[in-house]
């Protein structure tokens, strides 16, 4: 708990000298890309554009997250990379990086010759990793939402209902996910009564059943509530700007007032909250939702921590996981290496949306993002579920998206597979899950390597083999230095692997010889994978 108190300490504290400096002006600067150079880096939403190969627009890591973690980190496959404390504008044109930032110059640094050896200095000075993993249940075992099935009718009989369900198809059981709605309403934290009969008694079944049971939570508090008035005087809310009344900010639930996570007094009494309702309900941990940067605009808000920016405030609510070994995050500034579950940001039913896990997945573990989950398997935009029949959907694209998650740090179920496949799409969707519990300790060995080394689990095919002409690979990916996976990632139920040299044995026990293209059936009951053997 000492170590844990350290880490909180050192992160509010850099909250403070992050927001030091004023914006009195602007600093243009640009790294040219030399000849055969690629650069990864600045938004884990960005991964399906990396390598910037192509023009890339203005991007503001100071106001925008494409849903997802921003990281002030760019990195290169000839060891450059550059850092900084402060958010900037990046765009790429011309072969040529341009950045724009407040107050502060921007410099490149020289480490080694490659792409690991870029993150492993970068990691080591900026972000280094804590010696902590979350919870070994996120690893080990799939995860389950109640998101797509209930939406926003949470409540005790259809959770039970979900969670027998997962036993009754022979899933393995894991961490479950109440969703949003359980609560009376936004800051306050009691389960809707004419919703959930026995809050305790309902987390006391899944417990039985094999789960651990994740709540999810907000920063924001409805206005007109008790709690908003307590929070107001108290002034633990984010005010509108030379006011001193509380902001109300829109997001995707309307508008609401917002916890102010750079008061430390603020923060100790929404953690206190939050560890009460554990010992009430014996909840055991948390999704923390939204943190967003978009959502605190300096120019309307101000702040206990006045110096404080927007990504100050999504730093702030992040550090409110550390507290908790079984949480969740979406949206990120910073943190690289701390025991912090992150998840890639909702996406589409569609199979573009496949196609981007795999490079997003890498983005993430080379912004320092190692315990990451591929989003909600067939996707999180819940609109895309709520007109189709289960006759209408593509059974093809939820199995081969369950295949992707399967050998990936943590894989999440939301849709219920038993709901919408028939029973040839759910055996191999239940193997995909099955898979993933097989390697679940070689997950978490990487995981706990990972908590020491700083190093991605899921990584690039470059990272792990500089100079093969892998660089642009980006529908397969290391799992670790040992396994190389190759999912299906379109409707064709066969592709190409670039197999790096070495000798190679592939998940039907067929030896092959690295150094070249492969092209290989793939029925739907099969995720190929090839294991690295020793010469």
């Amino acid at each position: 708990m000492m170590h844990l108190k350290s880490i909180l300490a050192v992160a509010i504290l850099s909250l403070g000298l992050m927001g030091a400096a004023s914006a009195q002006h602007q600093l243009n600067s640009t790294i040219e890309i030399k000849a055969g150079e690629h650069w990864w880096g600045g938004a884990v939403g960005l991964g399906s554009a990396m390598p910037f190969v192509k023009p890339n627009p203005p991007f503001d890591l100071s106001r925008q997250n494409l849903n997802n973690q921003v990281v002030p980190l760019l990195l290169s496959d000839k060891g450059r990379f550059l850092w900084s404390d402060r958010p900037f504008v990046f765009e790429v044109k011309d072969h040529v990086i341009h950045f724009t930032s407040e107050d502060h110059a921007l410099k490149v640094q020289q480490a080694g010759v490659n792409l690991k050896s870029a993150f492993l200095a970068a990691s080591k000075t900026y972000f280094p990793p804590s010696g902590i993993v979350p919870d070994p249940l996120f690893f080990s075992r799939p995860q389950y939402n109640t998101w797509i099935e209930l939406m926003y009718n949470q409540n005790q009989q259809d959770i039970l209902k979900y969670a027998q369900a997962i036993v009754d198809n022979d899933f393995p059981t894991g961490v479950l996910m109440i969703d949003d709605n359980w609560q009376k309403y936004y800051g306050n934290f009691d389960f809707r009564p004419e919703k959930f009969s026995d809050p305790k008694g309902m987390v006391d079944t899944l417990h039985n059943l094999g789960f651990k049971v994740m709540l999810w939570v907000c920063p924001f508090v409805s206005a007109d509530s008790q709690e908003y008035r307590d929070l107001q005087a108290k002034g633990y809310l984010l005010k509108e700007k030379g006011q001193q009344s509380p902001a109300i900010i829109s997001w995707w639930n309307g508008k609401s007032a917002c916890y102010d996570m750079t008061n430390p007094a603020a923060r100790d009494h929404f953690v206190a909250k939050l560890k009460r309702l554990q010992q009430e309900t014996g909840i055991d941990g948390f999704k923390f939702d939204a943190g967003d940067n978009q959502f605190y605009d300096p120019q309307k808000i101000d702040s206990y921590d006045q110096a404080a920016i927007a990504v100050d405030h999504t730093m702030a609510w992040a550090s409110i996981g550390l507290e908790f070994p079984v949480n969740e995050y979406r949206a990120g500034w910073k943190m690289g290496g701390q025991p912090l579950v992150q998840r890639l940001g909702d996406k589409d039913y569609s199979w573009n949306a496949v196609q981007m896990l795999i490079p997003d997945m890498i983005a993430a573990g080379l912004l320092g993002y190692a315990y990451t989950c591929p989003d909600m398997i067939g996707g999180g935009q819940f609109a895309a579920f709520l007109n189709l029949k289960n006759d209408q959907f593509d059974q093809k694209l939820i199995v081969r998206s369950a295949q992707v998650h399967a050998l990936m740090p943590m894989m999440q179920f939301s849709v219920a597979p038993w709901r919408i496949l028939d029973s040839k799409h759910l055996q191999a969707a239940r193997d995909a899950a099955l898979l993933h519990e097989r390697f679940g300790s070689y997950i978490l060995e990487l995981a706990n390597k990972s908590s020491k080394s700083g190093e991605p689990i899921v990584r690039a095919m470059e990272y792990e083999f500089p100079n093969e002409g892998l660089v642009r690979c980006k529908d397969q990916f290391m799992l670790g230095d040992r396994f190389l996976v190759a999912p299906v990632v379109t409707a064709e139920d066969k592709r190409q692997v670039l197999l790096p040299k070495g000798k190679w044995k592939d998940d039907l026990g067929k030896l092959h010889r690295g150094g070249k293209v492969i092209t290989i059936d793939v029925p739907i009951t099969r995720l190929p994978y090839f294991e690295k053997l020793n010469d």
